[in-house]
């Protein structure tokens, strides 16, 4: 920029060389022309001088024109200054900086040139907020909320456009939102009313259903209108809907109790579906008629609520005593007056039965358990299920196993329950007269109580036995109950033998006196031995004590291995002994009867 600035004032001097060389050769030929014409040399000098001034009047003139031209350069510097700075106010720009090795007339340019552009900034701003204003406005007059308070002559910034685009979209996701909300309600208003049969009856309704959709006005107000509306037509809706319900239920029980014929029901059928004004007038027809027809058969009608009673007393669990509360029940006297107490008692059993449905069906569950555990156990005893085949038995164990857990877990989720419905009804809950726990328990009680008797059944069958090989010396051989099978194919699930008769003659062997002809002397000698003084063979200890409650049947006189004979224990011993035995159970079951009765 240097050598720039040097060769342009090189050339400005030489510029200024060459003017001075041409302004004297002017005056040198001004000088010739003079002389030729012979003028003067004082007039040859004033006319020098004249020529100077107006040289030099000339250059004056020159020079101010030049220095206006500075003046107006820097006084619109000064303007475009002032525009600019105004501008990026308005644009809320940064400050322009100027470059300060340029000259004047570049200043000027590059000033003159930013206010250019940053007007048009502001030009597009201005438009572009124009625009959103006047989308703002149509969305807002059709949601019925005030637009926003910028100025239409304000320069927004980038952000404020920005922030204003984003409010936009929010006006319009709002908008599609109340469309998509007003076109769904009225298409549901459109139903109700022609389910209704009703014709719109005030402004706004006519203006729901007979202007454009998109000319509805999509208001807060409008839209919870709107939906008062339809929750008003619902409502109304649902309750026809519950009308003929009600009549439809009537009518059915109605049908049932008075044994009306198929033909008849098939008649009516297009009116059991609907719910409009011309089904609800039918079916209100056909409950008058047969309300007629049920006063003239009152009787019949009333012994068919007394078997629905007791359908439901079933269901609910209701004891005798509880059945008896109800008085009419024995009533002979057939009138109006006991057909409404019927239905009056059935409508209230039906609303029990239906808000405690869930704790009946509980309560039924366990009692299907209950009563299946309890045919499993009786098969568990019965010796033929060996005999089955197809894994039946291994089936029935694990199902038996199974309801063993699975009782008290709904047992302890069934008292549960039956607290909080005590608490909520202030009395217990009564399964055929009787509280469910102490039902329960009870159950459980006779439960134990049959196996005990089984129990004693079986040690008694066991005594009887040993009385036999103790009357007569030893067991006839009897057939096997279970037939001929293969010991490997036979799954024993219980630790009782097959044949009792085998665990008597063990318990026996070696203590109770043989037949003198049964087996041959201990000592293997041929010498003929007494047949009352035979030493008897030792016991064996392990078989002793693992049959020791078979042995103990025998009255608690131990069996010893010395010379006793067997027509020394009668048989009213015996007998004396078994009945000891039976005595003591049947005082056993009913003190344990007494302790737990509920």
């Amino acid at each position: 920029m240097e050598k720039g600035g040097r060769a342009a004032m090189r050339r400005s001097e030489g510029l200024a060389s060459d003017l001075v060389l041409c302004l004297r050769e002017a005056l040198g030929q001004l000088r010739g022309i003079w002389e030729e014409i012979g003028i003067p040399e004082e007039q040859r000098l004033e006319r020098t001088q004249v020529v100077g001034k107006y040289v030099q009047e000339l250059l004056d003139k020159m020079i101010t024109e030049e220095q206006n031209l500075k003046n107006r350069l820097l006084r619109g510097i000064q303007v475009w200054r002032s525009r600019l700075a105004t501008l990026c106010q308005e644009l809320q720009l940064a400050p322009f900086e100027e470059d300060g090795e340029a000259t004047v007339l570049e200043l000027e340019k590059e000033l003159r040139t930013q206010v250019e552009d940053l007007l048009q900034q502001k030009q597009k701003r201005k438009q572009a907020l124009k625009a959103l204003q006047e989308q703002e406005l149509e969305i807002c007059s059709l949601l019925s909320v005030a637009p926003s308070d910028i100025s239409a002559n304000a320069v927004p910034s980038l952000e404020e456009l920005d922030r204003f685009q984003h409010h936009l979209a929010v006006l319009v996701t709002e908008k599609n939102r109340r469309q998509v909300e007003f076109v769904d309600t009225r298409q549901k208003i459109i139903l109700c009313m022609a389910e209704l049969e009703h014709d719109p009856d005030t402004s706004f309704e006519r203006d729901v259903l007979c202007e454009e959709v998109d000319a509805f006005c999509l208001s807060e107000e409008n839209i919870t209108a709107l939906k008062d509306l339809l929750r008003q037509l619902e409502g109304r809706k649902i309750l026809n809907e519950a009308l003929c319900e009600e009549l439809r239920s009537k009518i059915l029980v109605l049908w049932d109790r008075l044994h009306v014929p198929a033909e008849e029901r098939e008649s009516f059928v297009s009116s059991m579906v609907g719910s409009r004004s011309k089904i609800i007038h039918a079916l209100q027809v056909e409950l008058n008629r047969l309300e007629t027809m049920k006063l003239q058969n009152i009787q019949s009608m009333v012994e068919a609520i007394r078997a629905e009673l007791a359908d439901y007393w079933d269901k609910c669990f209701c004891g005798e005593e509880q059945r008896e509360r109800f008085s009419p029940l024995r009533e002979a006297d057939f009138t109006e007056e006991l057909l409404r107490q019927h239905e009056d008692e059935l409508a209230r059993i039906k609303r029990f039965f239906e808000t405690h449905q869930e704790l009946f069906q509980a309560v039924r569950k366990w009692e299907g358990n209950w009563r299946l555990f309890q045919e499993l156990e009786r098969k568990a005893t019965d010796p033929s299920r060996f005999t089955n085949r197809g894994g039946n038995l291994l089936k029935e164990e694990k199902l038996r196993a199974k309801l063993q857990k699975t009782l008290p877990k709904l047992e302890e989720e069934l008292r549960g329950r039956l607290e909080l419905w005590e608490q909520e009804q202030g009395r217990p809950l009564l399964v055929n007269g009787q509280r469910f726990t102490d039902h329960v328990a009870e159950q459980w009680q006779l439960h134990r109580l049959e196996k005990e008797r089984e129990k004693q059944e079986r040690q008694l069958k066991k005594s009887r036995q040993m009385e036999e090989e103790m009357m007569y010396g030893s067991t006839p051989s009897k057939p096997r109950v279970l037939g001929a099978t293969t010991p490997g194919k036979v799954r024993t699930l219980n630790s009782t033998p097959a044949t009792p008769n085998s665990t008597i003659r063990s318990a026996l062997r070696g203590s109770v006196f043989r037949s003198p002809a049964s087996h041959p002397p201990l000592s293997g000698s041929k010498a003929s031995r007494t047949p009352c003084r035979t030493a008897a063979k030792p016991s064996r200890p392990g078989r002793l004590e693992h049959n020791k409650e078979n042995v103990s049947q025998l009255g608690g006189t131990p069996l010893s291995g010395g010379c006793t004979s067997t027509a020394s224990l009668t048989s009213a011993a015996l007998h004396a002994s078994i009945n000891s035995k039976l005595s003591t159970y049947s005082e056993f079951a009913a003190r344990t009867v007494k302790n737990f009765k509920i």
